[in-house]
């Protein structure tokens, strides 16, 4: 099947749409219908944030993040099985991402334990293992936008992809109500029709089924009655309401939501999205569902700037990869674009991080000026455009982009999230920029980065701006030694007369190996582990000037990007306490990695982990609790050479299925506790 012409521009609207759903629906989640005529009226806008915060994580978006990667490590055939797998790798033990209400309460938080104690999906969220009750609640539709975005006119296929990805949570209406939403959004690629979208999603899903019969009562009263979706509300919550249906939030209900909300839409985004809301229960999860249809059936025009401003396309995720949790809408629209043409057989030229080709995107850029004002950040013609007022002489003018975050930046946080840089020292960053003909000499430009610890920045020297033409320009980010890189981003300089005018900015990215060291000194604990560190389970913390870690079981910790491939990574441990302390590279999440540490029995161990450690190769080596050693692995290619002090211990070739790139991380096994106090990382060419 030929994909769309627009299909890169129609997934990105779609998932713009479920963002703006989401954000408008959250802060009214559980709210029923009378709490918020009562107290609000209609909802027509976004709810304001705290002053100066970002939109928190949500379980709406995080959640489809890291099912859609069952795609890309596994490829077009994927089983369910295999996207439980995907789950237990990149969600943390019990925290993040998910509500984590309790076993046999949060449907979610039941079936990851089901699969973490090895009973693999479907049979993880099946009725048979859980119950019906538990199986049927919402989560098997509110995820599933992204298999519809990834399937575009192929409603069946959508459709099956999302019956896997539900059944690694769900069972029975729950997989129905995946099966439902995969194939509107699928459909809507070429049909906008509210009506039309609905009864080809039915014929996706048994006749016979609840689902099916709340679809039905909505179409049948919208069509007696078209003018009034009050009243169709209350006719869903008398026959198909919350006291008929067991559990927290149950599918059935909130799914006829979802076709109301379609249907009173008169297809228009900002009534659906509303309506949507209005209506109540679970707001958000209705609401995003409802943005995606209608994103991509109607396209950016029909979203409208006044749902994307706000959102200035920034998202945070809360998976284990923390530098995957800072995000933005077209990079998540990228992905999704990506593995819909393979899919498709069609191959993909990859773009820069910060491309600026989606109409009106801002990929989360912002602005600040001395001596000079930034009146506006707009995309235009393929670029951010820079619209700077009165820049004096000596004056700066700063775009940017965030590359981490810190937990008190969010709006909340009950979803856990913890970030890793995207960029690191010794890695190159490189743009280009015009400048426009008429503006006059003096005007210079350099790249930077922020160090959040010392709120200090390094940039390149100043390069002179050529008027009238596109130039590139680069910058090496120094070794650096105790820093958190949390900016990215080009400054203007001007040497000459006050100016006003405008600069372009287009294609930013960076590449190249890593270059840095920390001794941690300037860290601070967030959110059970340290800034610039995710983890997966265990008690992390900061103690007597290093960083500890310690648990009952296997308990890690994370850093970097999981692109990274050869390097030397140097620490520092000391094992207090227990039998095994390690360090990990290839890190690719918390079933893939290798480690290597001090081992029971006066030995030195390399693990692989393949859904859990095994040890592949071992050297007796005598050590000793409370003694300080410095060790050291060189990751090349499938090869990891492993010294202590200096002095060269093991080395072993993985000669079935290596891992050859991922992050670093320190780990620590089986009721252990290891003091780590100085890490380097170098990358290797």
């Amino acid at each position: 099947m030929t994909l769309p012409s627009d299909y890169r521009e129609r997934v990105y609207a779609g998932w713009l749409g479920k963002c703006a759903g989401v954000r408008l629906g959250a802060p009214l989640e559980n709210w029923t219908y009378d709490e918020i005529a009562q107290n609000l009226g209609e909802v027509n806008d976004y709810l304001p944030l705290p002053v100066g915060k970002i939109f928190k994580p949500d379980d709406d978006t995080a959640v489809p993040l890291i099912l859609i990667r069952a795609l890309e490590d596994y490829g077009a055939s994927v089983t369910a099985e295999q996207i439980g797998e995907t789950l237990l790798n990149y969600i943390a033990d019990q925290r993040g991402t998910f509500w984590w209400g309790g076993y046999g309460i949060s449907t979610e938080h039941t079936a990851y334990l089901n699969l973490a104690h090895g009973i693999t999906a479907p049979r993880s969220g099946s009725i048979a293992q859980n119950g019906k009750i538990l199986a049927e609640q919402i989560g098997g539709q509110i995820f599933s936008d992204v298999w519809g975005l990834v399937c575009p006119n192929d409603p069946a296929c959508a459709a099956d992809y999302a019956a896997k990805a539900s059944s690694v949570t769900h069972d029975g209406e729950a997989i129905y109500g995946g099966r439902f939403i995969a194939a509107l959004v699928s459909q809507a690629f070429s049909v906008s029709d509210p009506l039309a979208l609905l009864q080809s999603g039915l014929t996706h899903i048994p006749d016979t089924s609840e689902y099916a019969r709340v679809v039905n009562a909505m179409i049948e009263f919208h069509h007696a009655q078209p003018d009034d979706w009050h009243t169709c509300y209350k006719h869903l919550a008398k026959n198909f309401g919350y006291d008929r249906y067991g559990g927290i939030v149950h599918i059935i209900p909130n799914a006829g939501v979802i076709a109301l909300a379609l249907l009173y839409s008169d297809g228009d985004f900002s009534q659906a999205i509303q309506i949507a809301t209005m209506a109540g229960w679970d707001t958000d999860c209705n609401a995003g569902n409802v943005g995606c249809i209608m994103g991509v059936a109607l396209g950016l025009e029909g979203v409208g700037l006044r749902w994307r401003t706000p959102l200035n396309d920034v998202i945070v995720a809360a998976s284990v990869i923390g530098s995957r949790n800072v995000i933005d809408l077209p990079a998540c629209a990228d992905l999704f674009h990506q593995l819909g043409s393979q899919l498709h057989g069609d191959a993909v030229t990859p773009r820069a991080r910060y491309h600026f080709d989606y109409p009106n995107s801002t990929h989360g850029f912002l602005s600040t000026a001395r001596l000079a004002e930034v009146i506006d950040l707009r995309q235009q013609e393929g670029a951010l455009k820079i619209v700077v007022r009165d820049l004096k002489k000596k004056g700066e003018a700063r775009a940017y982009v965030k590359t981490s975050y810190r937990p008190n930046e969010l709006s909340a946080n009950y979803y856990g999230a913890s970030f890793s840089p995207k960029i690191y020292p010794g890695q190159t960053i490189t743009a280009k920029l015009f400048l426009p003909s008429d503006a006059p000499d003096g005007l210079l430009a350099s790249l930077f980065v922020f160090d959040e610890y010392h709120q200090a920045f390094h940039q390149s020297l100043g390069a002179t701006l050529k008027r009238g033409e596109w130039q590139s320009i680069a910058y090496t980010v120094p070794p650096l030694e105790n820093v958190l890189l949390s900016q990215v981003g080009i400054v203007l300089h001007n040497t000459g007369e006050s100016w006003s005018g405008c600069l372009l900015l287009d294609d930013l990215d960076w590449h190249g190996i890593v270059n840095f060291s920390d001794d941690f000194s300037q860290a601070r604990h967030e959110y059970g582990a340290i800034s610039g560190w995710t983890f997966l389970r265990g008690y992390w913390r900061l103690d007597d000037g290093a960083y500890h870690g310690s648990g009952a079981d296997v308990s890690e910790t994370y850093t970097g990007d999981i692109a990274w491939r050869d390097l030397t990574l140097t620490t520092d441990v000391v094992p207090i306490v227990g039998e095994q302390h390690n360090i990990n590279v290839r890190v690719q999440g918390a079933r893939r990695s290798y480690a290597v540490g001090f081992a029971p029995k006066d030995r030195m161990a390399i693990y692989k982990n393949i859904g859990g450690y095994q040890v592949r190769h071992e050297s007796e080596f005598v050590w000793k609790h409370q003694q300080r050693y410095r060790l050291q692995v060189v990751a090349h290619g499938a090869e990891l050479i492993v010294s202590v002090d200096n002095v060269e211990v093991m080395r072993w070739t993985d000669s079935r299925g290596p891992y050859l790139n991922g992050q670093i991380g320190l780990s620590t096994f089986n009721g252990s506790h290891t003091r780590y106090a100085y890490l380097q990382v170098i990358g290797q060419e």
